[in-house]
Parts: structure tokens; C-alpha cells; sequence
């Protein structure tokens, strides 16, 4: 069996002497380099137990008052493989357990304990080029709309559209920009979808439903959308700190790859992350989720590991202005001075929808469903007929294109998300209705500072490019 280099968590609620056992039956598991003291003094007789620990453990000991600094310290400097965990309560409880989890899964360090494994998300720089991943800290917290939005800013950034130019263009022909996402409905093999294509539209997406493949996939989406080319991958499962079951997603990587393209987009699913090294991350996270979910638990590990944090759902109803203050403040404990850009999401059809008369389908909370209705009829000058949220529920779609509402309606807008294809458009096609695909446009809540989230998304860029660059 091949040994682990290792630092043990100790605590003074245990005797040196059965610390010092621990060590000793686990030496052909663990080579031991040093320990980090936690606390406790119940069982420690020493008088100076800072001058004399090395003497009773057996080895280095470090002392922190912060046990978070400590951990980082200790990694620092012995630079172990694995963590391994030989407190216990009282001294460590669940909330800081889970604290010193994610600072060393944030280190690319495992953290062990008697009846439990955690590993951090693969680090490994698959990457040809220089590369983003966008995680999330749940499902339907807008993170393949941020996805989206990013693709479009660097894409015009990469091929030199939009002035000087953060990241450098791939080989003459290739690709600016392209996103590899991983779904719970991708593909078995990564498939390459071009989203630059002159009329890709719902028509292509109801071919491949009708071919059994999951339309409304992410890359899918991604692809209509942002008009750029997409990778599409799986995954299954999602651990505690995001690791997925199984994915394809390294192969996914390869084929983007092989595209030679300025820049990859790693796009997450729901709070899985992806699991390949990025040289930048882009945290996204919603101020209506309880704020624990971000700091605390193993949010905290995502957090640690974010180069900036884009606040979604940042208004009424969905987040109070003291809510969304908390999760900033969330962000600050955690990580001060990291930028947080709060915004709100806007439903932005493709194409030119004034004057119809129109069904909305979304996956949008129902307490937004009159502020959506009232931006479609405003800013898009269309009337709204019927609006849905109801859009991950086939049943209740069904018997909606069965309502009155329907038959006033001449067009249908759908998010590409859920039953968006397999049902909406196929309903809509059988009825003679056009479909309208609609993308979710991140607009920032803060008048005073506009243009922060492009800004920042250029920026993100560029760190991601001179890390890219340091490590080639």
C-alpha cells in the first residue's frame, strides 16, 4: 500500500498517548509530517504544551487560534496529500468540521476522517487553451445564463470585435469561444453543436429530440442562445463538493481542444463543478438561497475557490434588500475584497416579438411571474396571454396548451430549458405555432456602476490568460 503524505487534526480532549497510538496503528497508511492542535485541555497535563507538544506527539505541531489560518499554514509549509481528521466534539462541531473541509479541498488537499472521504474537484489542467469554469451553488441560480453571457462578451473580446483584445484568437478559422457543458441529460460521447450556424433554431432542436436526445440540455442551449460553438457532456451525481458521479467531460475537453479554440468556457451543473482544472472560476451564487449555503457547509469550498462571485436573483420578491446584504456580507467573511457583482435576469426573446400575442414558458419562481410579464410587455411589446413557470412539469404543460388562454396566442416564447422541446415546441408545432426561443439577459441592480459585470468577465479573462501563460 502506498503511503500518503499527511498532517492529523489533534485536539487536547484526547491523551498524547492515544493520539500518539492513532499515529503509530495508521503509519502504513499515512506518512505523518506534522499535526495542527485545535484545542481542548482536558486530557493534557503538560505545563507548556506549545515548548513540549512535539516531545509528546511525536512529531511537528502547530499552534493557531484561527484553526482555519493554522490549516492553511500547515499545508503550507509540509505540503501533504491528505488531511486526516483525529478530532472530535466538542472541541470540533459540524459547522467548523466543515470549515476546515473546504480550506483543504480549496488547497487541492483531501480531507479524511474515521467514516468519511472528501476529495477535492480534479485539478487536472486538461485545458490546451486558456480557460474559465462557472460553477453555481444550486440548480436555477441563472448559472448557464451567466454561462451564456460570458461566451458573448469574450467571444467578441477573442475575435477582436469590441477593441483591444484580453484574450488571444485561436489559429485562423477556429473557434473564439467555446463553452464544454455538462448536463444530466448530455450526450453518451461530447458532440460538438455550432452554434455560429446560420439558422440553428428550434426546428434543429426538435430533430434531435425526435431522435431521443435530451434538446433542452444545456449545450444545447448554450449553442442557440450565445451563437457559439458548444460542447456537450454528462454527467451523474454531484458530491458535497461537486464532484460528479461519473462525466465525460475529459473528453469533452479533448474535443474542444482539437477545435483550437482562444478560450474554454467550463460550464458546471447545478452545484457540481466540473471536474477538470480551469485557470479562472466565476462562482454564482442566488441571494435568495439561505446564506449558510455560500459560506458555510461546503459553499464555503466554492467560495474559496472563486476568482469573483456574480449575486443572481438580487430583488423583490425573491431577495430583500437586507437578504441580499447578508449574502454579501456571507461573501465578505469569507473572502474580502473578492468582487460581487448583484444582478437580476431579464427575459430577452431572439427575435423580434412586438405586436404578438404570446405564451411565456419558463422555470422562473411563480413570484416573479407578474415583473416578467410586465418587462416582456415593455420592453418587448408584446402581450402576454398566458405565462408558465411550470416548465420542468410535462403534466401541467399539457394542460395548459388545453386552456382558453391558448387560443388567443400566436406565438410561443420558451426558455430552452426542462420539457421546452419535447413538449412546448412539439405542442406549439402541432398548433401551427411559431416558437421563440428566449435567453435570460443578467441585468446589474446597481444604476451608480454599470458595465461592472462586462468589465468583470474581461477581466476574469485576462487572469485566465497569464495564468494559462505562466504555467506553459
Amino acid at each position: 500500500m502506498m503511503r500518503r503524505s499527511a498532517v492529523a487534526l489533534i485536539d487536547g480532549e484526547h491523551y498524547p498517548a492515544v493520539v500518539v497510538d492513532a499515529l503509530r496503528q495508521s503509519a502504513e497508511r499515512f506518512d505523518w509530517k506534522a499535526a495542527l492542535f485545535l484545542g481542548g485541555t482536558e486530557k493534557i497535563i503538560a505545563g507548556d504544551l506549545e515548548r513540549e507538544a512535539e516531545a509528546l506527539y511525536g512529531l511537528p505541531v502547530v499552534f493557531d487560534q484561527d484553526w482555519a489560518r493554522g490549516l492553511a499554514r500547515v499545508i503550507a509549509q509540509f505540503r501533504p496529500e491528505v488531511v486526516v481528521d483525529l478530532s472530535d466534539e466538542p472541541v470540533l462541531g459540524y459547522e467548523q468540521r466543515f470549515r476546515l473541509i473546504s480550506e483543504s479541498l480549496a488547497r487541492d488537499v483531501g480531507y479524511v476522517g474515521p467514516d468519511f472521504h472528501f476529495s477535492p474537484a480534479s485539478s487536472a489542467r486538461l485545458c490546451a487553451s486558456p480557460s474559465l469554469s462557472i460553477i453555481g451553488t444550486g440548480k436555477r441560480v441563472g448559472k448557464t445564463a451567466i454561462s451564456g453571457y460570458v461566451a458573448r462578451v469574450l467571444q467578441e473580446v477573442v475575435t477582436g470585435r469590441n477593441g483591444s483584445s484580453a484574450v488571444g484568437p485561436g489559429s485562423e478559422g477556429s473557434p473564439g469561444v467555446v463553452i464544454v457543458a455538462m448536463g444530466r441529460g448530455g450526450p453518451a460521447e461530447p458532440e460538438v453543436i455550432d452554434g455560429a450556424s446560420a439558422g440553428l433554431g428550434v426546428k434543429d432542436l426538435l430533430t434531435w429530440s425526435r431522435e431521443g436526445r435530451h434538446a433542452a440540455s444545456d449545450h444545447f442551449e448554450d449553442a442557440v442562445l450565445s451563437r457559439v460553438t458548444t460542447v456537450g457532456c454528462r454527467r451523474c451525481g454531484g458530491g458535497l463538493a461537486g464532484r460528479p458521479f461519473i462525466s465525460n467531460v475529459a473528453r469533452g475537453v479533448e474535443l474542444a481542444n482539437s477545435l483550437n479554440p482562444g478560450l474554454i468556457v467550463l460550464e458546471g451543473s447545478g452545484a457540481a463543478l466540473p471536474p477538470v482544472g480551469s485557470d479562472a472560476r466565476l462562482l454564482v451564487a442566488g441571494a435568495h438561497q439561505p446564506a449558510i449555503h455560500l459560506s458555510g457547509y461546503l459553499g464555503r469550498y466554492r467560495l474559496l475557490t472563486a476568482d469573483a462571485v456574480v449575486l443572481t436573483m438580487a430583488e423583490e420578491p425573491m431577495a430583500s434588500a437586507e437578504k441580499v446584504n447578508e449574502m454579501l456580507s456571507a461573501v465578505r467573511e469569507v473572502r474580502p475584497g473578492v468582487t460581487v457583482v448583484p444582478v437580476v435576469l431579464r427575459p430577452r426573446p431572439v427575435e423580434d416579438v412586438s405586436g404578438r400575442r404570446v405564451a411565456f414558458f419558463s422555470t422562473a419562481s411563480g413570484v416573479m411571474a407578474g415583473t416578467f410579464r410586465e418587462f416582456l410587455e415593455a420592453r418587448w411589446g408584446c402581450r402576454v396571454e398566458l405565462f408558465s413557470t411550470d416548465l420542468a412539469d410535462r403534466a401541467a404543460l399539457r394542460a395548459q396548451f388545453a386552456t382558453p388562454a391558448m387560443a388567443r396566442v400566436d406565438t410561443v416564447l420558451t426558455e430552452i430549458k426542462a420539457a421546452a422541446i419535447d413538449v412546448v415546441a412539439e405542442e406549439a408545432e402541432a398548433r401551427g405555432l411559431p416558437v421563440v426561443p428566449v435567453d435570460n439577459l443578467p441585468v446589474e441592480v446597481d444604476p451608480a456602476a454599470p458595465g461592472r459585470l462586462e468589465a468583470l468577465v474581461k477581466e476574469l479573462a485576462g487572469v485566465a490568460v497569464e495564468r494559462f501563460e505562466s504555467r506553459v
